[in-house]
């Protein structure tokens, strides 16, 4: 058994940055959201009130990720993808600069840093295990009964830069999502002083919130994973075994996809 974490690797207590105001937390937390995965939840919104009002149930409407952005150019085409996994790691440097001048030596104080490699990714491969094939089977019953879009996980073209894209991309995924919508944002609700239960609901919802583009499966599928998620980062006191969870599992299904698709009975394609 894993022996207690140093105090230092622990949540921080929930009470407001010195020198930070609660009106300036949650200012900070409201803009850091409005450029990264609240934005993306308002944008999922929409998109999923667009598929209900579209004639025709939702498993005959697909829900595309990695797509190309210069079909028939595939250097263009890698630039773009280059670019778009970059600038969305932007809001997690933002977050990490943020952190560095409240004096918490920036992500580490979240558990995201290199200290246990071991503990992270031995813990995330056991929950990628569970939470993915979970995730594979609300999915596919979801996409089945007609609650879900049929998600297309890439749609790149055969170049030799696919699978090393479709990887820095579930990549760039995982660091995003589990920096910002578990270690982020519950250090400053506990800061501002929700109650852990409040935080950890808040955080599930958001997001399940931002998957609903592919319908309410992915929104439930995430709301369970968001808690589970949360609540493993109150037991470790590390997004890290979290961001390795996620990574994998988004690895698995990218490039499973790509690999499957078209040549398996049991995987809806568009």
């Amino acid at each position: 058994m894993r022996a207690q974490a140093p105090d230092d690797s622990l949540p921080a207590p929930a009470a407001p940055a010195e020198g930070l105001s609660r009106r300036g937390l949650r200012t900070e937390l409201l803009l850091v959201l409005a450029l990264s995965l609240g934005a993306s939840a308002v944008s999922s919104l929409i998109s999923f009130l667009g598929a209900l009002t579209r004639p025709g149930g939702l498993a005959d409407q697909a829900a595309r990720l990695n797509s190309s952005q210069a079909p028939g150019r595939p250097w263009l085409d890698l630039a773009w993808q280059l670019f778009g996994i970059a600038t969305a790691l932007v809001p997690v440097a933002l977050v990490a600069h943020l952190l560095v001048r409240e004096g918490t030596g920036g992500l580490r104080v979240l558990g995201f840093d290199l200290r246990e490699p071991a503990f992270d990714l031995s813990r995330g491969a056991v929950v990628a295990a569970g939470i993915g094939g979970c995730g594979i089977g609300l999915y596919l019953l979801a996409q089945a009964g007609g609650f879900n879009l049929t998600v297309e996980p890439e749609s790149l073209p055969a170049v030799w830069w696919k699978y090393p894209v479709l990887i820095a991309s579930a990549v760039q995924n995982s660091v995003l999502e589990e920096v910002i919508v578990v270690g982020y944002l519950l250090r400053r609700l506990d800061q501002l002083g929700w109650s852990p239960l409040a935080s950890l609901s808040t955080s599930a919802v958001l997001r399940g919130s931002y998957h609903l583009y592919q319908g309410i499966g992915g929104f439930f599928g995430n709301l369970a994973m968001g808690l589970v998620f949360g609540l493993l980062y109150r037991r470790w006191g590390r997004v890290g075994p979290l961001v390795a969870a996620h990574a994998l599992i988004d690895i698995v299904a990218f490039v499973g996809y790509a690999l499957l698709a078209g040549r398996v009975d049991w995987l809806p394609t568009p």
